[in-house]
């Protein structure tokens, strides 16, 4: 049974999301708001999947001072963000490392080396289209091959997930698809791979989103419930602009 570790930041407007506010006309509580969205809507998939969520929080003496005002309680704020989305406790752990790539590894590490885990895999808020299938997908590729790697646009992953460690140092250096597989190939192991998915990062990546979004209701397809709802009620919609899609509303 794969530990599918979500690492996670307090949903605090400024703190998360900070190249989306940057890139779209999305303001940093909007931004915080879909956060949640997206925080609960890989949660749910992640427990509704045949593994066990573990969501690994920054805390707060982790965090930049300007992003921990006064009466901040790290795991409180992800609990209740979590929280309503989840049928039943989740269990939450402290991220432990300077960098994401140490975060991830130190966790996997752990739930490996010393909990004895058959495997363990990393994600994030930003993986709100990571559903159900594609963790239980995961897992059966873990029976084959020791690291299996969720690609994305741009080089970017959404899912990692390992049976064995690898040198985690730099491992999602951007390319992080490169940078994981190469670790990877270093340590002798073999790499699989889902299906490419979008993530929520950029405007670029709203606008994806939005048309995912679209494409998949009208075909009757599974959303991510919480991010469509944000998405409905934010007044954006995707149009076909010079470089590609581009953001068109509020």
């Amino acid at each position: 049974m794969t530990i599918v570790c979500v690492l996670a930041d307090p949903p605090r407007p400024g703190l998360v999301l900070p190249e989306l506010v940057a890139t779209a006309p999305v303001s940093a509580e909007a931004a915080a708001d879909l956060y949640v969205a997206a925080l609960r809507d890989v949660c749910r998939a992640a427990e509704a999947s045949g593994g066990d969520l573990l969501v690994n929080y920054r805390p707060d003496e982790a965090i930049p001072e300007a992003h921990v005002p006064a009466g901040a309680d790290a795991e409180r704020e992800v609990r209740e963000a979590v929280e309503p989305a989840l049928d039943d406790d989740a269990r939450y752990e402290v991220q432990v490392g300077e960098t994401f790539a140490g975060r991830a590894g130190n966790t996997v590490t752990h739930l490996l080396d010393e909990e004895g885990a058959a495997s363990a895999a990393v994600t994030t808020p930003a993986a709100a289209f990571c559903a159900r299938q594609q963790i239980d997908e995961a897992a059966m590729k873990l029976r084959r091959a020791p690291v299996v790697v969720g690609p994305s646009t741009g080089g970017r992953v959404y899912f990692a997930g390992f049976t064995d460690t690898i040198d985690f140092q730099g491992a999602y250096t951007p390319p992080a698809l490169r940078t994981l597989t190469d670790g990877a190939r270093d340590a002798g192991h073999e790499v699989g791979y889902l299906q490419t998915l979008p993530v929520l990062e950029t405007a670029a990546d709203l606008a994806e989103a939005l048309l995912q979004v679209e494409t998949r209701r009208a075909a009757g397809r599974p959303v991510p419930g919480h991010v469509a709802t944000w998405l409905d009620e934010s007044g954006l919609t995707a149009v076909a602009g010079a470089g590609g899609l581009a953001l068109a509303g509020e």
